[in-house]
């Protein structure tokens, strides 16, 4: 079975994006100076997961930052454009580990909070890296969507930088 890892940055109060989608408060808080472990981590996927708002908001870029990996979008609705590399998916986490395992992919890279929270619920994240940002949004896109699940997780390491963030690493206990 792949590997599933989460590597997201959050407010403190929990958000990934403000009510407009907005990012641009993790630029403001992170130093061009500090490594927070992002291309360390993505040397190690082979396979991106994203759920359909990551997606939209990353589509236009080109070319994509991920190389050949493969990338799969979890969604409902017909994609708006086509892309070489994309596929769009209506599966269930189970089915796209089952996918995943027959293509022989080995580690999985999920982002977005609704996507995340699926697999969390079905129990498939193996790993998570939480990035803390020191900024209250007060209001926002959640990191995790309501669980119907406990999951134990290990504190596996913590590591702060001089801007504040704090990158907290967990894996399934």
């Amino acid at each position: 079975m792949p590997r599933i890892s989460v590597f997201i940055a959050s407010s403190i109060d929990n958000y990934i994006a403000t009510d407009d989608d907005r990012l641009d408060w993790l630029d403001a808080a992170s130093s061009p100076t500090e490594d927070y472990g992002y291309d360390a981590f993505i040397s190690t996927i082979d396979t991106m997961a994203f759920g359909r708002g990551t997606w939209e908001f990353i589509e236009s870029v080109d070319p994509l930052p991920f190389g050949d990996r493969p990338i799969f979008v979890f969604t409902r609705r017909p994609p708006t454009t086509e892309r070489e590399g994309v596929s769009f998916w209506d599966l269930s986490p189970h089915e796209a580990v089952a996918e995943w395992e027959r293509r022989g992919l080995e580690h999985v890279y999920l982002d977005g909070g609704q996507l995340i929270s699926s697999f969390l619920a079905e129990g498939l994240v193996d790993d998570l890296l939480l990035t803390k940002i020191p900024i209250l949004l007060g209001s926002g896109r959640p990191l995790f969507t309501r669980i119907a699940r406990s999951t134990a997780l290990t504190l596996d390491g913590v590591e702060t930088f001089p801007s504040g963030i704090v990158n907290l690493r967990y894996s399934r206990a």
